[in-house]
């Protein structure tokens, strides 16, 4: 689960940033900061759940 979570980032970071440039090259700049924070966010949720699986590994341990 590591190191496959880092190439997705990675991937949705790459992704989103050949996005933007074909946007905003195209003048629709509004349309590529929508897409760039999609993109943050989407990365986001993914950080948020592996934190929330590394909580529920440490309350599992200790017993809490």
């Amino acid at each position: 689960m590591g190191i496959e979570v880092i190439f997705r980032i990675a991937a949705i970071g790459i992704l989103a940033a050949v996005v933007c440039s074909i946007l905003k090259q195209s003048g629709k700049d509004e349309l590529a900061t929508f897409v760039s924070l999609a993109a943050v966010v989407i990365s986001l949720l993914m950080v948020l759940n592996m934190v929330a699986d590394l909580f529920d590994t440490v309350r599992n341990l200790f017993s809490l």
